[in-house]
């Protein structure tokens, strides 16, 4: 549960939204243990203009509309962009009707704000979330490569090893659409923990989980029921489940009950060259090279102490 006796961990959310990343979005916002220092957007599951529109559309949703959204980087480092409305629909939040943000989007550039609220701030306080393509962050570490002796930690969703990929039969979304990215965040020598495919596919939005949170009967509410329903028609056919997985709120829910999951330390590699198998996270899981640790790569959750979490928290939207 959340303390008031506790400092609140600083964060700064990365995101591409998506309806899985609004939910973390509204478990963040919901939390008296996070401060939400910003959010800023990235292109990837739809194009920038959409995903900073979409950022501002959840804050309001939360009722948040002082939170502050800035927008990133339009495509990958070095390549061209790759997007999944045939997930999330041409909007990216294909589901409920939303209504256009009156919230204003944040002058600075997303990148600038990650790099100078980084340098302004005491040094190990940060954590940055990660929903989304690594490409911010990249860029962000090419700017200022002092900024990672200074972030805390990053928690992202993305990569995959023992579940494979979901966009090839190798590569994760998040980290096929900028492997490159990907490649400068995991040698930075800044603590990672990656929630990949194989934890992700153990939170599943089934029928009773999504009628639990229905029964909170909120505007809020009404809405994640709306968002996951739209979202999870794509994996269920795909996969043959009740429900899809949830991947993007598994970052937000590590922070806050991080006894929910376990994982190990391992090293991981992306792959940035080989035509059958770029955007790979190459996970040393069985420790069969002398290749030094870098992340925290998590592999188990209680997937009912998540849905828990959850349901607590968008109740208090």
């Amino acid at each position: 549960m959340d303390s008031d006796s506790e400092d609140p961990i600083k964060i700064i959310i990365d995101t591409d939204p998506g309806q899985d990343d609004a939910v973390a979005i509204l478990l963040a916002l919901a939390s008296e243990r996070l401060e939400v220092l910003g959010i800023t957007a990235v292109a990837g599951n739809v194009p920038l203009d959409l995903t900073e529109k979409n950022a501002r559309k959840i804050c309001e949703l939360a009722r948040k509309p002082g939170t502050r959204v800035y927008a990133g980087a339009k495509s990958p480092m070095q390549r061209p962009l790759v997007t999944a409305e045939y997930v999330h629909g041409k909007t990216g939040l294909d589901g409920p009707s939303l209504p256009e943000p009156d919230m204003p989007l944040q002058p600075l550039h997303g990148v600038d704000f990650i790099v100078e609220t980084l340098l302004r701030e005491p040094a190990g306080e940060i954590t940055l979330c990660t929903l989304g393509p690594l490409t911010n962050i990249g860029l962000a570490l090419q700017q200022a490569p002092q900024i990672a002796d200074r972030i805390k930690q990053i928690v992202m969703m993305g990569g995959g090893f023992f579940e494979g990929g979901n966009v090839t039969p190798a590569a994760e979304f998040n980290i096929y659409v900028d492997p490159e990215a990907a490649r400068l965040v995991f040698a930075s020598g800044i603590p990672i923990v990656m929630m990949p495919l194989d934890v992700t596919h153990k939170v599943l939005t089934t029928r009773a989980r999504l009628d639990r949170i229905a029964t909170i009967g909120t505007p809020v509410a009404r809405a994640v029921v709306e968002l996951l329903e739209f979202f999870e028609r794509y994996d269920e056919h795909k996969y043959g489940t009740d429900g899809g997985p949830l991947h993007d709120p598994t970052v937000i829910a590590w922070l806050l009950r991080p006894e929910l999951f376990s994982g190990r330390y391992c090293n991981v590699e992306i792959e940035t060259e080989s035509p059958l198998t770029e955007g790979m996270t190459v996970t040393d899981w069985w420790q069969v090279t002398d290749r030094p640790h870098n992340a925290l790569v998590i592999h188990e959750v209680n997937a009912e102490g998540f849905f828990d979490l959850l349901f607590e928290h968008i109740r208090k939207l």
